[in-house]
């Protein structure tokens, strides 16, 4: 394995199915376009202070995370390479902490490159590190943050222990600059528990103040500048955004309790039927500190994240490294025990789900086709097969040779994350990938004077492909309910009952692009309170109207 260079053979792989695809498909709604825009706004009016979401106040994140993806626009362009290039090149790095860790824990080559390898092809982790939100970047300071704990307390001198608990501080400051106070909580409810075991209470209450120092200072600039400028900002990040989610009764994305754990299968599949050997190989090494670290590192935030009322999928980002470390861990002692049978089973499982999903397509292409019969469609269909073909092909090999080409796993997922996105079927890129469709009338769209849209989703794609935050909103506000309350955002709102009004005042300044979706009861009501004439564009359930001026 050394000989090969495994982190060579990693950079390699993450460059071919992560990076070049970038380009290939258009920005996903809502978080894809939400994020180009806010980010692209920022470089756009030079306020780095406090986010605005098409020119709206849009406080339910920090700012840092916006940075870099702005700070990817302003380097590659305004375009889908630079608004993802955050997302990929925050998941390359915790990567490499994986990598990192395991050549600390437990000093061999395989075990490293294997961890690393499973955190790859972990589907949650492969699946987010080409879009564009903050999952991935608030993910890798987690991973950082503990990573740099545990090489402190592995440090054998005091330069290394300061540096890493300076570290530390770095990654809970940035990880809060990003998403939020979790970045705070999460590694203290690792380490003290692990540390009360270990008896080392007295290393968190010597070093510790040094992290909290540095991650006060990485936030103290910002946190204060956001105060001056938008006083109300903690008070509804803080309540909002964190307790009313956390403990409301009717918090935004509410979910029972036991959500996460079959999310946990699918997040780390292709490799979920390694799960029950890992979990029994913890428990019976759980007295050795590394296991117990990582263990802790594991349960302990997936149980306050099931706590929380408001769940979403990608919250337990943060517990996947440690289940790639200790899973890593498992296979390669597998392997060298000659134990081939979990590591067939795994692969039989991934056989059949790929069989399963190449006869479901087959049979509804036939009874009610998802693909038309035009080329651009059966190069979708062409693409989709290939992803099955990889998938199948790649775990087979695995079940027929498991203790040589234990990895195959990751090919079949490298290939899924790189081509499925543009191997979807034409309706669905067509709907949930707007910005295309506003790509194709861009020339006509630059010369409108006035936009409007029925969906935040459809508004911050035409905003961000024509650079243009004021878009006014008809029949929805969404998250974006808070920030037009202020009294300067009122006009943005436009209503079944004003709108022939708000349009005929547009028109007289020039003429007006209407971006609807049009699909729903609701919507096919929105679209008939507006007036006739106009060139109007239909593509999936989206239609575009642009009005001229008035004469």
């Amino acid at each position: 394995m050394t000989r090969l260079h495994p982190l060579s053979w990693l950079i390699l792989g993450f460059a071919v199915f992560f990076l070049l695809p970038l380009g290939f498909h258009g920005l996903w709604i809502p978080d894809e376009t939400r994020y180009a825009q806010v980010s692209q706004e920022m470089l756009m009016s030079g306020n780095w202070v406090a986010p605005h979401f098409m020119g709206v106040r849009y406080f339910e994140k920090p700012a840092a995370g916006y940075w870099l993806i702005a700070l990817g626009q302003a380097v590659f362009g305004e375009n889908l390479f630079g608004v993802r290039i955050a997302s990929v090149l925050a998941t390359a790095l915790s990567v490499l902490l994986a990598y990192l860790i395991a050549r600390r824990l437990w000093n061999d080559p395989r075990k490293s490159f294997a961890c690393a390898l499973l955190y790859m092809s972990f589907g949650l982790v492969a699946g987010q590190a080409g879009y564009s939100n903050l999952d991935p970047q608030f993910t890798l300071w987690v991973n950082l943050s503990l990573v740099a704990l545990w090489f402190a307390l592995d440090s054998p001198s005091l330069r290394g222990r300061l540096g890493c608990w300076a570290l530390l501080g770095l990654a809970c400051g940035m990880g809060f600059m990003t998403k939020g106070f979790l970045a705070w909580l999460l590694p203290v409810l690792v380490a003290v528990p692990y540390l009360i075991w270990q008896r080392r209470v007295g290393e968190l209450l010597r070093y510790g103040p040094l992290a909290i120092v540095v991650a006060v200072l990485v936030c103290l600039p910002w946190a204060l500048a956001i105060h001056v400028r938008e006083p109300d900002y903690w008070r509804f990040f803080f309540w909002h955004e964190h307790i009313r989610r956390f403990a409301s009764d009717n918090a935004q994305h509410a979910r029972p309790f036991w959500f996460f754990l079959p999310i946990m299968v699918v997040a780390c599949l292709p490799w979920a039927a390694l799960l029950p050997t890992t979990l029994c190989k913890a428990w019976k090494e759980k007295r050795q500190p590394a296991i117990a670290f990582l263990a802790l590192w594991l349960l302990l935030p997936l149980g306050f994240f099931s706590l929380s009322n408001g769940k979403l999928p990608t919250y337990i980002m943060p517990c996947l490294l440690p289940l790639a470390l200790l899973m890593g861990h498992g296979l390669i002692d597998l392997i060298k025990q000659g134990k081939a049978r979990t590591i067939v089973i795994n692969g039989a499982v991934n056989f059949a789900l790929g069989m399963a999903a190449m006869v479901g397509l087959i049979y509804l292409q036939i009874t009610d086709p998802l693909y038309s019969n035009s080329h651009a469609e059966m190069f979708s269909l062409s693409l989709a097969f290939i992803v099955l073909l990889g998938w199948i092909l790649a775990n087979l090999l695995q079940t027929v040779r498991p203790l040589t080409l234990w990895a195959m796993p990751a090919l079949g997922i490298g290939l899924l994350v790189a081509l499925l996105p543009a191997g979807m079927p034409q309706l669905i890129a067509d709907n949930e990938m707007p910005d295309q469709f506003v790509l194709e009338h861009l020339d006509e769209l630059q010369h409108t004077r006035a936009l409007l849209s029925n969906e935040l989703g459809l508004a911050s794609a035409l905003s961000w492909r024509l650079r243009e935050p004021e878009v006014a909103f008809y029949g929805t506000e969404g998250e974006l309910r808070y920030g037009l309350h202020y009294e300067e955002a009122a006009h943005r709102k436009v209503t079944l009952d004003n709108v022939q009004a708000w349009l005929a005042e547009a028109r007289e300044r020039g003429s007006v692009a209407v971006l609807m979706r049009v699909h729903s009861t609701s919507e096919h009501r929105e679209e008939g309170q507006l007036p006739p004439g106009g060139k109007r564009y239909r593509k999936g359930n989206l239609v575009l109207t642009i009005y001229p001026q008035h004469p």
